[in-house]
């Protein structure tokens, strides 16, 4: 499946959002972080990361205690071969310092380049 399409399993996991992503959600979406645009629950590579930012190839993932370092190690080499920047959080985090995880995202996606370029006025004059 092609980067950033949808798929059932994917529609599924954003209709049972956890509190911390629909949380998180809530100030990534409508590029209210940066100017970022992000997509949730989008089929990447195989996979179906939470949050996707393909300007900046920047993947955002929110764990609550079902996830072990067996399940997102193998996860996050497939993503980082696809060109992707991972970064993970937990539930608490987002809960407990969302101020801290936006910081935190931004300050990530800062540090990354834009894979698009950027739009700039033509220069044509009537």
């Amino acid at each position: 499946m092609p980067i950033g399409t949808t798929s059932p399993h994917a529609r599924q996991l954003r209709r049972d959002s956890t509190d911390a992503e629909a949380l998180l959600w809530r100030h990534l979406r409508n590029r209210q972080l940066g100017g970022l645009k992000f997509r949730g629950q989008a089929t990447l590579g195989g996979a179906i990361p939470d949050f996707f930012c393909a300007e900046k190839q920047l993947v955002v993932e929110v764990h609550g205690g079902q996830h072990s370092e067996e399940v997102d190690a193998p996860r996050t080499e497939r993503l980082e071969a696809l060109g992707c920047h991972v970064i993970r959080f937990w539930n608490h985090q987002v809960h407990e310092n969302l101020e801290g995880v936006l910081e935190r995202i931004l300050a990530e996606a800062d540090i990354l380049p834009s894979r698009f370029k950027s739009r700039q006025p033509s220069s044509n004059s009537d």
